[in-house]
């Protein structure tokens, strides 16, 4: 039991290194926080409101979803330190005004050292998460479309193994001229239906790390620029310790596009505050909170790189390719 507490322990700081955004308290399978794509990524890791074709946002978002996203495959890469790495990979495929797409995420955190209590070294383990997507999506007018996913979620922690089920719920609106967006998302809905081990009252299950999203864009008319605002875990608006100014900008993403009217590159920077003030190290230099990318759209593919920093020797760098199979099919 204590080596099996030592093991669980390791493995949620590193979670929380690796996805510092995600709250304390705010339920296991914090990995889910990670921005699954370079397009994500470089938004400061919370978007539901762009609406541009890209199919990751609908991991965001599953309103998403649209007639621009019809046969898309994507292909998502993530490395972070100490050799983790976050792979995924996404289809989508429409029917009339329905949207539907699946997707499959893969976490590997490396071997670790496995160890007694008194800090004898006894081997290695190793540690992996895994949760599938599937998502639905209806046009219900021109301007307006809803959104669900269901998520089924799996740990396995040097043996220890957990499962759970998760659902998304979103809406989306824009106006006329696309220059206004307006999105909506609750995410990650549900419990562990297995938990990781089991104490004197029967089996211990949590939560999912819930996350309710409200995001808008506006896209200028004579400029080629967009700018979006985020306000991510406003389900849990009270940090402690913290004055109400921070604690309001802790729920803030600000992020700036330049995007020509061709729609065919751009160029993303954004700020998340929360990670800058849990992750910024007094006396040092570092680019926490910050991130950027840059994109390129054809008819037949999508490129994104993006390069974010946690903090001082912390990075993430993110590659995504879509494939437009109906594209490539002509």
């Amino acid at each position: 039991m204590q080596i099996k507490r030592i093991y669980i322990s390791s493995l949620l700081l590193l979670l929380v290194s690796v996805c510092s955004h995600a709250r304390i308290g705010s339920g296991v399978f914090a990995f889910m926080h990670v921005p699954a794509s370079a397009r994500i990524g470089m938004l400061g890791s919370h978007n539901v409101s762009i609406d541009e074709g890209e199919l990751s946002f609908a991991l965001q978002n599953p309103a998403l979803l649209s007639e621009k996203t019809h046969m898309q495959l994507q292909l998502n890469y993530t490395y972070y330190i100490q050799s983790i790495h976050l792979a995924s990979a996404m289809y989508s495929h429409n029917y009339k005004r329905n949207y539907f797409a699946a997707a499959i995420h893969y976490m590997d955190y490396g071997k670790m050292d496995r160890t007694t209590e008194t800090g004898q070294q006894i081997g290695s383990f190793s540690a992996r998460d895994m949760y599938i997507d599937l998502i639905y999506a209806r046009q219900l007018s021109e301007l307006f479309r809803i959104g669900v996913a269901l998520k089924p979620v799996y740990s396995n922690y040097a043996g220890y193994s957990s499962f759970a089920l998760g659902a998304d719920v979103g809406g989306h609106f824009q106006t006329r001229d696309k220059s206004f967006q307006l999105g909506l998302s609750l995410q990650n809905i549900g419990w562990q239906l297995k938990g990781f081990y089991s104490d004197e009252n029967g089996q211990k299950r949590e939560r999912l790390p819930l996350n309710l999203v409200l995001g808008l864009n506006y896209r200028f008319k004579h400029a080629p620029i967009r700018l979006s605002f985020t306000m991510h875990d406003l389900q849990s608006w009270k940090a402690p310790g913290v004055k109400w100014y921070d604690n309001l900008f802790r729920h803030t993403v600000f992020a700036l596009d330049i995007v020509p009217k061709s729609d065919k590159f751009y160029l993303t920077l954004s700020y998340n505050h929360q990670i800058r003030a849990e992750m910024h190290l007094k006396d040092q230099r570092s680019l926490a909170g910050f991130a950027l990318g840059a994109g390129l759209n054809l008819k037949q593919f999508r490129m994104a790189f993006a390069f974010s920093q946690y903090t001082k020797g912390a990075y993430l760098f993110q590659a995504s390719l879509s494939l437009n199979i109906n594209q490539l099919m002509k």
